[in-house]
């Protein structure tokens, strides 16, 4: 994936990611039963996307007759990861206190889960010093 735009998925891709990645591998039939019945894509359409998310690199398939199953290459958790990264670099000045700081000033913020922050950020820091 030496092509930037590789490195990250549209809004769509990132839809038939998350669907796989719930799936951890199916069909474009079993990605699109997944699916809300109010996106009403037609099978081509979701058979063309998975296409262009194994040649991105993204997904790998395999033959099961005439149906091909396709499978997640990349893990979520590794996406979360390059997806925060460039967020913060491009959006809050790559610091990353600024975006923890936006998201805790959000006012939707339960108390719970400000302290599941809390006790994480402690982890870190108990492991750091370790």
């Amino acid at each position: 994936m030496k092509d930037k735009k590789a490195e990250f998925l549209t809004e769509v891709e990132l839809e038939f990611m998350t669907l796989l990645w719930q799936l951890e591998q199916g069909s474009v039939r079993d990605v699109l039963a997944k699916m809300s019945p109010t996106r009403n894509l037609a099978y081509t359409s979701a058979a063309t996307i998975l296409r262009i998310l194994e040649q991105k690199g993204f997904v790998t398939s395999t033959k099961q007759g005439k149906t091909f199953i396709y499978k997640p290459l990349l893990e979520k958790d590794a996406y979360q990861s390059r997806s925060l990264k460039k967020l913060s670099e491009n959006l809050f000045d790559n610091t990353p206190s600024i975006l923890v700081a936006r998201l805790v000033d959000d006012s939707d913020m339960t108390e719970d889960a400000l302290e599941e922050i809390r006790a994480l950020i402690e982890k870190r820091l108990k492991n750091d010093t370790s």
